[in-house]
């Protein structure tokens, strides 16, 4: 593992109250390119669908605008949710990709619908779902692998591209997966912080080598609240806690505007609802932010992290950028 964990993005292209989806990507890619000039490795995008305030439901077309916006970043999934499509539509979809910026594309692919169950159907008419997931995954491995004689389906653009396919999850399933698979792992802390600790130990103490990877590689997302002081920090996260809190009452999930108190907006059992779902959650200025950081990498191996960053001002949100990438400069 290195000394220095890489920082990256993870990014669901949320809608604030008003804007339009246009003003959002704009500002998605503005926040890619500052992210790139600060040396951050990867800018995933996350696939969700029938969720007013998230604009990243065609998460490979929003790929393809980031990549092609910036010069070095990696791009990449974060993930397709696999149960929605055909394998052959996605090796298709980023073998085009990776065609197109070689070198910078990830495929990170998740189990969960990334929906409601209506709409899951709606994405993918056959019914099929989840517990196919690893002979999905195998499939993409191999319709992204070389081509052989008398293949009867091929990924034309795809096949030889053998883009990097990334396992995602918030359980132990996943990891499991990966770490038999010899695939890279990344798990969501930033939405479901309670098995974090198990899932990495699984997946490194159960990794087998393959063709892909040599050694286990991990990926920890986390949420990050940075600003230039714990203050501020504090009254930006309400922003965040406004989008949970709607998540939970199953209310649309538009962007608002931070505000002074939360008292009246929750109640205690909502707040610790909220506080629960957001237990990895980093807040403060560089120096509180490293110091959150230090001690979670005492307790846990991993090899780059992943930041969501729910900050209503775009301006301040690229500035949080700036602290971040200041925090990993100082980290020990």
């Amino acid at each position: 593992m290195p000394e220095r964990p890489e920082y990256s993005l993870l990014e669901l292209a949320s809608v604030r109250e008003g804007d339009s989806v246009g003003t959002t990507l704009a500002n998605s890619v503005a926040y890619a390119q500052k992210a790139e000039k600060l040396g951050f490795k990867r800018f995933w995008l996350a696939e969700h669908h029938n969720m007013e305030g998230i604009s990243s439901s065609a998460t490979s077309v929003l790929i393809g605008h980031i990549a092609g916006k910036t010069d070095s970043i990696r791009v990449g999934s974060g993930g397709v949710m696999l149960p929605n499509h055909p394998p052959l539509v996605i090796a298709e979809q980023f073998g085009t990709l990776e065609s197109l910026y070689p070198g910078r594309i990830d495929l990170g692919l998740g189990r969960a619908p990334g929906t409601d169950p209506v709409t899951a159907r709606a994405l993918r008419r056959d019914g099929l779902g989840a517990e196919q997931f690893p002979e999905d995954v195998a499939r993409l491995q191999s319709l992204l692998g070389p081509l052989h004689p008398g293949q009867p389906v091929k990924a034309i653009p795809g096949a030889g591209t053998n883009v990097p396919i990334w396992l995602l999850g918030s359980s132990l399933y996943s990891a499991q997966l990966a770490a038999m698979r010899g695939l890279p792992y990344a798990f969501a802390g930033h939405f479901a912080p309670r098995l974090y600790r198990e899932a990495l130990k699984v997946y490194r103490d159960n990794f087998q080598p393959s063709a892909q990877l040599d050694e286990p590689y991990a990926i920890l997302a986390l949420p990050a609240v940075p600003a230039d002081s714990m203050e501020e920090a504090q009254h930006l996260a309400t922003t965040s806690y406004q989008r949970i809190l709607a998540l939970f009452r199953g209310q649309p999930l538009w962007m608002k505007p931070p505000v002074d108190s939360m008292d009246g907006l929750w109640n205690a059992g909502e707040k610790a609802s909220v506080k629960d779902f957001l237990a990895l959650q980093l807040l403060g200025d560089a120096e509180a932010i490293g110091q959150q950081l230090n001690q979670l990498l005492s307790t846990v191996e991993v090899d780059e992290l992943m930041f969501t960053v729910d900050i209503y001002d775009p301006a301040k949100r690229r500035h949080a950028l700036d602290i971040l990438a200041n925090t990993r400069q100082k980290q020990k």
